[in-house]
């Protein structure tokens, strides 16, 4: 399979990120040592963890931060900045280090995702594009592990495309598969990135034909019996004898996109039991979230299909992650911590290391070292949470999906039972702070 090359990302960032460089260049500031820090104040309310994602992408991203002439030539003619910043750009390259929770772990208040370190100017660079990564990818991620969490096991399947912008649908597709979802209609996302992509016919197919029996034998002939065949374009009942008419009783699936879907899946079930079709799948969409997903959890659907609700992240569509400047240099060459003081943005100023307390295996806090190594505690045992993921501006941090997949499951199983209820409350684990 090829992955197609990531295009320039060097103007994907906000005016004032240019006129910062342009400023700490001129002041003498600019190749300062610098620590920031991307991490949340907060989950979104009511939530009980999140989900990281975006990892994968934000490293490609660092990767194609350049500054090309097109680029430069635009900032020129628009006057963005000077001729002295236009000339630094030219040569941009990231040469920093950058450490961060591994894709598809869980993340709580405080959580330092993503620790950059390198000169200001390099550094400060990145925020906008690092920012709009995660804080997209995590909410998809969060709100997709929330409702394989409730699905018990049954697939879900991201068909959300056509309900955000064509490139965030992409991406969407990518967090979903990393937080558990199955496979996605998105083509690009499979290009792209692998994820299993799957689909068979909507209700424009059933009326393209004269009758409903004539689009399942075309479906049928088409793409064999083990396909879905979608029956709420008119009477269910009707639609589900004819599917088994037509498919025989090793028909796939059938699909259900509107209706009381509980008491459907139950007719149709009984219905497809009684034509000796009981091992027909009956897989469920029309505007699912979390909480219709959990309240089918004894219906008898095999499979969730989710569209809107997922690629809104399920009502938080950002995870509201900030990227602040916690250490830099001082004039004598030590680094010193700095930190926001602001009403409700307050941040905690030092290089942090994170790890995920254990006990008997089970998560019980999120511990952040401030300027050191994390002290273990008494009868616990503590997983590093950090992995180097650039080195000297040198991406050694790639890893295929399937590893942030995996790396979910695992988080995730950590977690007290409290994470696979919808029951909103406060922060699963508690963050403590060591100095």
């Amino acid at each position: 399979m090829t992955i197609t090359e990531a295009p320039a990302t060097a103007l994907l960032t906000d005016h004032y990120e240019l006129t910062m460089l342009q400023a700490a260049l001129a002041s003498g500031t600019a190749h300062r040592r610098s620590v920031f820090e991307l991490f949340g104040r907060k989950l979104p309310e009511g939530r009980r963890y999140g989900v990281v994602a975006g990892v994968g992408r934000a490293l490609e991203a660092i990767e194609a931060f350049r500054f090309d002439t097109a680029t430069l030539d635009f900032l020129a003619e628009e006057r963005v900045v000077d001729d002295a910043t236009l000339a630094w750009l030219a040569d941009y390259r990231f040469s920093g280090d950058v450490r961060g929770y591994g894709e598809g772990e869980a993340y709580f208040p405080g959580s330092p995702l993503l620790v950059v370190e390198s000169a200001f100017a390099e550094a400060v660079l990145l925020e906008t594009v690092l920012l709009s990564i995660y804080n997209h990818d995590s909410a998809i991620a969060s709100a997709a592990s929330r409702m394989t969490a409730v699905a018990g096991g049954r697939p879900c399947i991201d068909m959300g495309s056509r309900r955000t912008h064509e490139e965030a649908a992409v991406a969407a597709a990518r967090a979903a598969y990393v937080a558990g979802f199955g496979a996605t209609s998105n083509l690009a996302a499979r290009q792209r990135y692998g994820v299993p992509s799957t689909g068979t016919s909507a209700h424009a197919f059933t009326l393209l034909h004269d009758t409903e029996a004539d689009a399942f034998r075309a479906q049928v002939s088409s793409l064999g019996v083990g396909t879905s065949l979608l029956v709420d374009t008119y009477d269910v009942r009707e639609a589900v004898r004819l599917a088994v008419e037509v498919a025989g009783p090793g028909l796939g699936a059938v699909r259900l996109d509107s209706g009381d879907l509980g008491a459907l899946a139950v007719e149709v079930r009984e219905q497809l039991d009684s034509l000796g079709a009981r091992d027909t799948r009956i897989i469920v969409t029309s505007d699912l979230d979390e909480f219709a997903i959990a309240s089918l959890a004894s219906a008898p659907v095999d499979g969730y299909g989710v569209g809107t609700r997922l690629v809104t992240g399920s009502g938080h569509p950002t995870s509201a992650f900030v990227y602040k400047l916690v250490a830099r240099e001082d004039d004598e060459g030590r680094m010193v911590p700095v930190a926001k003081k602001s009403t409700n943005k307050l941040s905690v100023g030092g290089s942090k290391r994170a790890v995920r307390r254990l006990q008997d295996g089970v998560a019980v806090a999120e511990v952040i070292a401030v300027d050191a190594e994390p002290e273990p505690g008494d009868g616990t045992t503590d997983r590093p949470l950090h992995r180097d993921l650039v080195v000297g501006g040198e991406v050694v941090g790639r890893e295929p999906l399937e590893a942030a997949r995996e790396r979910h499951a695992a988080a995730f199983a950590e977690l007290p039972m409290a994470a696979r209820s919808m029951t909103r409350g406060e922060p699963l684990l508690p963050t403590v702070y060591q100095s």
